[in-house]
């Protein structure tokens, strides 16, 4: 069992650093906001740390999950930051979705000082986190990555190295693209359905288990129906992450003309009062419009 630090205690971090203490590594967390390593401590078997630092000295493994590229840089550099107590041959692996850009910056200064570094986003959501079944798109060098996957298995269905670093942080930008294009057609399908007097669950029931299929659907058609969408991913997160997908695919060329016409689409439920409501939150969107 190895020495861990765990850096970000949200809706995902909380249960992932979970599964690393009820899998017996030694835990050590940090969360910005104190309160919630408390409430951690008092559920799992481990400490924690007043500084990224703190809780990152002595660990063989760093493990972050914060909320953007700003906040990643905030725990890995200064005085405080991980880097500055992490050992020469110590791994630091991110879990946040942040930019290829700045993964690729804290991997060459984490080398710097003998660190390795893999970046290693996550697809599942909070429900995946809380079931250990995360699936995890990860890039950095070949032996960070084999030391560091036996530690992620904790939590992972599935995890898989896609190349040097960045690569984690491409592979994610696709989930989220087609994530966004699914979650439109659901919502136009699932809206089309209700206007047309069908029966969404009874429609879904049949076409989920043809090409139509997905996890969305498979997922989510439920409470689109029922409109609720008081949980899951936020539509503010999601913007985030599709900002970094548009900012992306301008830089290596790569049109993503749905993918931008749906984070428009998003920017309307945002501004409907929507940001932290569930992804699916798209079909609302059609419903204020329909009822103009």
């Amino acid at each position: 069992m190895a020495k861990v630090a765990f850096l970000g205690l949200g809706v995902m971090g909380f249960p992932m650093a979970g599964h690393l203490a009820a899998k017996g590594h030694q835990v050590t967390v940090y969360n910005r906001n104190p309160a919630k390593s408390e409430t951690w401590v008092s559920n799992h078997v481990g400490e924690r740390a007043l500084t990224p630092a703190q809780a990152a000295t002595g660990s063989e493994f760093v493990m972050a999950c914060v909320g953007n590229d700003d906040d990643l840089r905030a725990i890995c550099l200064g005085d405080d930051g991980a880097f500055a107590g992490m050992a020469e041959g110590a791994i630091f692996v991110d879990h946040t979705t942040v930019s290829a850009k700045v993964t690729r910056e804290l991997a060459g200064l984490a080398a710097t000082k003998g660190i390795g570094f893999v970046d290693a986003p996550v697809s599942g959501g909070q429900a995946g986190a809380e079931n250990g079944v995360l699936s995890i798109m990860c890039g950095g060098k070949a032996a960070s990555y084999e030391a560091a996957e036996p530690v992620m298995a904790a939590y992972a269905r599935i995890c898989r190295r896609l190349g040097d670093s960045g690569a984690g942080q491409l592979a994610k930008m696709m989930n989220q693209i087609c994530i966004a294009g699914l979650m439109q057609g659901l919502s136009e399908a699932l809206f089309f359905g209700e206007k047309a007097g069908l029966d969404g669950n009874a429609v879904v029931e049949v076409i989920s288990q043809g090409a139509a299929g997905s996890w969305q659907m498979a997922n989510r058609h439920q409470t689109m129906l029922e409109d609720r969408f008081d949980f899951g991913f936020a539509v503010d997160w999601m913007r985030k992450d599709l900002n970094i997908c548009l900012q992306t695919a301008e830089e290596i060329g790569a049109p993503l003309p749905v993918t931008a016409l749906v984070d428009q689409f998003y920017k309307d439920v945002q501004l409907q009062g929507g940001g932290r409501s569930d992804t699916s939150a798209l079909i609302r969107r059609l419903r204020a419009l329909q009822e103009r």
